[in-house]
């Protein structure tokens, strides 16, 4: 096994005695089990432990979720909610996945093709009509 790793390829366990108050960058991988009150921003993939609890917005490449998340999840590829797992906050990413026995509770954005919305088709100018017992009864 090669033993020089290059920053992209690094992997990072940060166990459930942990505890961080402030913001964690890192690149690579990071499976993180354990608290933290900050935000997170890495161009790498983030897994969040059933322990983890995170108060504070993530931004990742891809985030696997299976602990507790206070905050909102922006990732430019994928986002994975794990059974058990809570999430409280709005949630972006080109995909998604969502096991049964999640708690999410916001909003999601999910646009693999970055298609802009487009505007509903204009209606008619004629007016409703209305039934004829509605009319009787005027």
């Amino acid at each position: 096994m090669d033993t020089m790793n290059t920053a992209n390829s690094s992997k990072n366990v940060l166990n459930s005695d942990v505890e961080i108050k402030g913001n964690l960058k890192f690149s690579g991988e990071l499976t993180f089990d354990g608290k933290l009150d900050g935000e997170i921003h890495t161009d790498g993939s983030l897994t969040l432990g059933d322990s983890a609890v995170i108060n504070g917005n993530i931004g990742a490449q891809s985030v696997v979720v299976r602990g507790k998340v206070n905050g909102n999840i922006n990732a430019k590829e994928k986002i994975e909610i794990k059974s058990k797992a809570e999430l409280f906050g709005d949630i972006r990413a080109t995909k998604l996945v969502i096991e049964e026995g999640v708690t999410f509770v916001g909003k999601t954005e999910v646009n693999p093709n970055k298609v802009q919305p487009t505007p509903p088709p204009a209606r008619s100018a004629e007016m409703p009509k209305l039934p004829e017992m509605a009319r009787a009864g005027r």
